[in-house]
């Protein structure tokens, strides 16, 4: 009977792969993980045994019993994965977070919290867990969370007693929008917002659906431009899609011209990059009858929104900032909230308004 077959007979171990290769089992270990002081031969040896063996490598679940932790964070955003991953800014903080995490031997886990039933948050077996933009709805799976004692970092979220954030400039950045509009003279501005929660459905903004609003990003970019025009009217999508703010810009515009803003807020450039798109199938030329901004710094593929008059914001370097204060806190380090600021682009989507 060959070694392979014999091996067969039982389910084979990095024991056993060590002493065929006649090597100790650290040093297997070593060949497989790829680090310390193991020379390629002996580890091409070691690797063509356990093949031989048909041996896939240690077991991460006995990995984890010694270290004591998963190997896992758990990256946590309010919608669907779907809906998540059309938008870059999502996908550019999970790059930043995963050009942290990565090297420092942790994988993520990406949670969904999009309904009523209980919170994934309470038995995730992770180390530490990232909430994008969460609302306070996830207070109560949060309190679960730090009672456990895992760190949480929050990105772009309201306050919450445990949770380190890492912010953005919204109101400051959202005002100097406001306010480069109206030193151009536009008086009548409508904001495209983002979504206020809990209902996801397109609709005007109103008192009652700011009183109940749980999504603090979208909150405090209304604040900011209601420091400049208190009495900003607008539309409150489900969500920062070009689709919704194609939406968005129909309900806004396709109206009498004397009913029609002289200016739009957009809370995200793809929202925007909608609102030029339902300005145009209306005939409305983007910036002579119409001024747009919006937010975010994206690059976008449609060449009327090309040029974007905006905020750009460091949505990477967001993402690589929560995963030090991670490892930070992993490692019992002290780690501070931090928040960073937006750079205002001027582009060409934005004029005096037309008389």
């Amino acid at each position: 009977m060959t070694r392979a077959e014999k091996a067969a007979a039982v389910r084979p171990t990095l024991a056993a792969v060590a002493q065929a290769a006649g090597v100790s089992a650290s040093t297997a270990s070593l060949a497989f993980s790829g680090a310390g002081p193991v020379s390629p031969a002996t580890r091409d040896r070691v690797l063509a045994v356990a093949a031989e063996l048909g041996y896939g490598g240690p077991d991460p679940r006995a990995r984890s019993l010694r270290r004591g932790r998963s190997g896992i964070v758990g990256a946590v955003i309010e919608s669907s994965l779907s809906d998540a991953f059309r938008d870059p800014v999502n996908v550019a903080m999970l790059d930043g977070l995963a050009d942290v995490t990565g090297p420092a031997d942790n994988s993520l886990l990406l949670l969904t919290e999009t309904g009523p039933e209980q919170s994934r948050l309470i038995d995730a077996p992770v180390d530490a867990v990232v909430l994008f933009g969460c609302s306070l709805r996830l207070d109560e799976s949060v309190a679960v969370v730090r009672r456990r004692g895992i760190p949480v970092v929050s990105i772009e979220a309201r306050a919450m007693e445990g949770v380190l954030d890492i912010g953005l400039d919204n109101v400051d950045a959202s005002r100097a929008l406001a306010r480069h509009l109206h030193d151009l003279g536009h008086r009548d501005v409508a904001v495209v917002a983002l979504q206020l929660g809990p209902t996801r459905t397109l609709g005007p903004i109103t008192d009652e659906r700011i009183a109940s609003g749980t999504t603090h990003t979208a909150l405090q970019r209304l604040q900011g431009v209601r420091e400049v025009f208190p009495r900003a009217r607008g539309v409150v999508t489900a969500g920062s899609w070009t689709s919704e703010g194609h939406r968005a810009g129909r309900a806004l515009l396709d109206v009498a011209p004397d009913q029609r803003p002289t200016a739009i807020v957009a809370q995200s450039d793809l929202l925007a990059s909608g609102v030029i798109a339902a300005a145009s199938e209306l005939g409305l030329e983007v910036p002579r009858d119409l001024s747009v901004v919006g937010f975010d710094g994206i690059r976008l593929d449609d060449p009327r929104a090309a040029d974007l008059t905006t905020m750009r914001q460091p949505a990477v370097e967001k993402g690589r900032a929560a995963g030090r204060a991670l490892l930070d806190l992993l490692a019992g380090a002290p780690a501070e909230s931090t928040t960073f600021t937006s750079v205002f682009h001027r582009g060409s989507t934005t004029a005096p308004p037309r008389r």
